[in-house]
């Protein structure tokens, strides 16, 4: 590599153990997204969830929230409980400050949540 900065990064939280914390938990993890988003002082311009009841896909959801130059999504199957959260952002932005405020907010609701991976990749890299 030519040694200069990454213009982004991106962060990946793996969880096991998840169960529903509350009755409509895409629209209520979607939330969590947004309100991190926020605290970090990122510009959200779109949110939106996708719940799947089992027909097609298997049961759980996908949430995105689009930021300023990246986004931060949600990958959920339910019925195995499994959570799955990325972070990337881009242009100075740090992606961690998000991530401490997901955990946080998910460990504090759904007890039996688990982390079993945390990762960080530096993207956009000029070589």
């Amino acid at each position: 590599m030519g040694g200069t900065e990454p213009l982004g990064a991106h962060v990946l939280l793996d969880y096991v153990g998840y169960s529903p914390p509350v009755e409509n938990d895409g629209a209520w993890t979607l939330q969590v997204l947004r309100e991190s988003v926020h605290e970090a002082g990122v510009r959200e311009v779109h949110s939106h969830v996708e719940v799947f009841d089992g027909g097609v896909s298997p049961p759980g959801f996908a949430a995105v929230v689009l930021i300023d130059e990246s986004h931060v999504s949600a990958h959920c199957y339910s019925e195995r409980g499994l959570l799955a959260i990325d972070i990337f952002t881009c242009s100075g932005d740090d992606p961690e400050p998000i991530a401490d405020s997901i955990h946080a907010s998910l460990s504090i609701v759904i007890p039996g949540l688990r982390l079993i991976q945390r990762k960080r990749v530096e993207r956009f890299l000029e070589g």
